[in-house]
């Protein structure tokens, strides 16, 4: 059919009737939030490749550290360690608890010994001069009285018949049940046998 008007003419009519200028400035913020969404996309995407790829060196360096750690380590020695430790930390307590009650013994003994002797000093002191004990030689008494001593520790000295010097000595142990007979030798000092003594008791 034939239009009174050029078509033209129409169709520029028909446009102008039509506001499409806010549809293009919509479609064109719309463009531009996508954009800027795709741009913080790709920048959490790329972030998170990077903390993906440092995880990554992360997990490799500790899985190698527990294979050395695992390689290196050996379940049976360690509990072969920890046997030895308690066996020795009971070993330490028990020789801890001898010797506190060696030192009580010692302690005990060492009082035994002082009111013993103060008894020999004050028999001397006190004794009568008729008494034949108190005309003895002060080098006799003083030898018996170290041999009173030294029985009252469980050591006996025994003399040689030929020179009268102590050859030979019995040290009693009655806690450990322990005898020694010990020769004693003029080459060893006095001091050498003494330390002798206090070791084996």
């Amino acid at each position: 059919m034939l239009l009174d008007e050029d078509p033209a003419t129409l169709i520029h009519h028909t446009i102008n009737n039509f506001n499409i200028a806010p549809d293009k400035v919509a479609v064109s913020r719309i463009t531009d939030s996508l954009s800027t969404l795709r741009q913080a996309r790709e920048l959490r995407i790329r972030e998170g490749e990077a903390s993906l790829k440092k995880l990554g060196r992360s997990l490799n360096t500790l899985s190698s550290q527990h294979e050395d750690l695992t390689s290196a380590h050996s379940s049976s020695a360690h509990a072969s360690e920890i046997s030895r430790l308690d066996t020795q930390k009971f070993r330490i307590a028990k020789a801890a608890s001898d010797l506190e009650m060696e030192a009580e013994r010692l302690s005990s003994q060492h009082a035994d010994l002082a009111a013993r002797l103060q008894e020999l000093e004050l028999q001397g002191v006190e004794g009568a001069p008729d008494d034949p004990a108190a005309r003895r030689d002060p080098v006799d008494d003083e030898v018996l009285l170290r041999l009173k001593v030294y029985r009252s520790l469980g050591i006996e000295l025994e003399r040689d018949d030929k020179d009268g010097e102590f050859s030979r000595a019995v040290v009693r142990n009655d806690r450990k049940g322990d005898v020694h007979v010990i020769n004693m030798d003029k080459k060893f000092s006095r001091f050498f046998y003494a330390n002798y003594f206090w070791q084996t008791l």
